[in-house]
This record gives C-alpha cells, structure tokens and sequence, in this order.
C-alpha cells in the first residue's frame, strides 16, 4: 500500500515555489506526480521553507468559522499543513459563507466530522467551550483536540478529570481583528505573531507536539503559561484594551450626538482607539464574565492612572503630567 507525501522547495534563482507529490511504495520505491510551481508570497516563504521536509498531510474539523477558526483555515490550506478542512458552525449562515469562500472543503455533524479529522480545532467563543469540550473529548481516539480560547482557567478546569485529557490542548493565538464571522477571515493574521501554549504538562507528548507543528508552520512563535498567568497576562494586554475601547466610544457616542461630526472631525488616532469597540459583545461578554476578577484588578488600576491624570489636570500641575507622560512613552522599548 502506497503513501502520498510532498516536497516543497524554494528555488532562488527563479523566486519560484516548487511543489512535488511524492507517492511512497513498499519497499521504498517512490514516483513522482502532478508536478507544479507556485509564486510564493514573501510572508509565506518561511512557512514553505519550515515545512521543506517529508510530512503526511491532515484532516482537521474546525468547530466555528469565524474571524479565528476561519484565517486559521486559510493558513494551513495555504502551507499545506492540512490537505483537508471540516467546518462546524451552529449557524448554517456561516457554513454557506465558509464553503462559499472556500474555507472549508465540507460540513459535517460533529460525530462525522471527528472520525475523519486527525486534528479537532474548538475557535467558539469561551463560554461555549465549557460544555463542549468535554462531549468533544468523548467522540476521540487518536485525534488531537485544540483550543483557541482568549481564557484558560474555566476552560482547562471543564476537561482536568476528563479520562482523555491528555489528547487535549489549551492554545490562544494572540491575533484577532475587531470584525467577526467567516467574512472577517483573512491570511496572514497569524504570520510572526505569538501563540500561548497553556498547561502543557496535562497533555499527551504527542499532542503537544502536534500543536507545535501547526503553530510553527504558520508561522508562530510559542510561549508556555499555566492557565492562571496566562489570563492574568490576558486580562493586561488584550482585555482591558478592548473594554477601554468600550467605553471610551460610549463616551464619545453620549456627548458627541452629531454622528456626521464625529464621522467628519475623527482623526486616525481617535479611531485606532476605538477600533476595537467594533467588537462583537458575543465574543468578548463571556471573555470578561469568564476572566471577570483579573480584569477587575486591571481595570482598577487603570482606574487610578485615569484619576491621576485627571487632578494634575485639575491643580494645572502640568510638569508632573509632562512626567507621566514620559514614563507612558517607555512603552517603546517593549513595542516598537
């Protein structure tokens, strides 16, 4: 019985992309087939170059296809870590638009979908994972499951006496845009951005492995936490940004009732501000409900810093603002 493998190489004198399937015999003979060339988009190369050596292609399900699970779909279609994408969605809607914008190949029931997958994906918002994934956890074998929630400890806690807990996986990619649905989709969202890998001493080696080789053919870079830092981090770089953005619109939204001047007087700095308050409730309300007391103790300080500007304003003290201001312009040498 023979196996398909391929080969993907670079060639720098053209600037072109080859691809080669490789059919396997017994005994180690092999033939080659349906050779191709493909141009190779300058953010894919390194994907196409880590993926050079002889690897056997997946099948993976995606359980909702939305902005994550979506530009996840694009990415290994595009680096040929999977050869095949499953979509599960509750909303037939977002199927149509997935199978529509090829995201996937085909829908399944759940059941179908997980005898065929070698990797299961879970990219639904948080509060969904909690009931699911211990169902989801029933209906595999072999498979590994993977999830890319934006909390870990209700998570992680919902599958710690699962028998198959080992075959589990807690990730989250740290990328996102402030759109949502299988429209939001897009390439390279992941590219050179920095995923977390949480808890890694509960799963299975293999599967842990398996995670590593995704995230890394995106490419990804991977950092290991334990749930509990994990969303304390969380709640400091990423929740607090969004719920600020949340409620510096609602303030704009309650003295500025001319939307045609807003619209018209906005400046880019206003609006990169307020980008992400175009995010949808349905994702982010169960992110705070689940990580409600470390964003609490953010939100607190970030309370106080507010409140520090606000008398300085208030006593004209504008050499102690200077000063603030300088310390906040630190923030460079972390971000550039």
């Amino acid at each position: 019985m023979s196996r398909e493998l391929r080969v993907v190489f670079f060639n720098f004198k053209t600037k072109i992309t080859e691809f080669i399937k490789v059919e396997i015999f017994p005994g180690g003979k092999f033939s080659c087939f349906q050779y191709t060339k493909l141009v190779a988009r300058n953010s894919r190369l390194a994907a196409f170059q880590q993926n050079i050596n002889l690897q056997q292609k997946m099948t993976i399900t995606i359980i909702g296809i939305g902005l994550i699970g979506g530009s996840l779909a694009i990415a290994l279609k595009e680096n040929g870590f999977a050869e095949r994408i499953i979509g599960c969605d509750k909303s037939s809607a977002n199927i149509d638009k997935a199978i529509r914008r090829r995201l996937i190949d085909d829908a399944l029931p759940l059941e179908e979908a997980v005898a065929q997958s070698d990797i299961i994906i879970a990219a639904t918002p948080v509060d969904a994972m909690v009931p699911m994934l211990p169902a989801l956890l029933d209906l595999v074998d072999r498979q590994v499951v993977l999830e890319l929630g934006s909390t870990k400890t209700a998570i992680v806690e919902a599958v710690r006496q699962h028998p198959k807990r080992g075959r589990f996986v807690a990730a989250h990619p740290m990328a996102g845009t402030e759109y949502s649905g299988p429209e939001a989709a897009i390439p390279n969202l992941f590219d050179h951005k920095c995923t977390v890998l949480v808890d890694v001493e509960d799963s299975d080696t293999d599967a842990v492995a398996t995670a590593e080789k995704l995230f890394r053919s995106i490419p990804m870079r991977i950092v290991y936490l334990d749930a509990g830092a994990h969303d304390v981090h969380a709640a400091y770089i990423s929740h607090i940004s969004h719920i600020s953005s949340f409620a510096l619109a609602l303030t704009v939204l309650a003295k500025e009732k001319d939307e045609e001047r807003i619209f018209e007087l906005a400046g880019g700095g206003f609006s990169s501000t307020v980008r992400l308050a175009k995010s949808s409730p349905d994702m982010w309300a169960p992110i705070f409900r689940q990580n409600r007391d470390n964003v609490l103790d953010v939100l607190d300080e970030h309370i106080e810093q507010l409140s520090r500007f606000r008398s300085l304003l208030i006593k004209r003290d504008f050499d102690t603002f200077y000063r603030l201001m300088e310390e906040a312009n630190e923030i460079r040498r972390i971000i550039s």
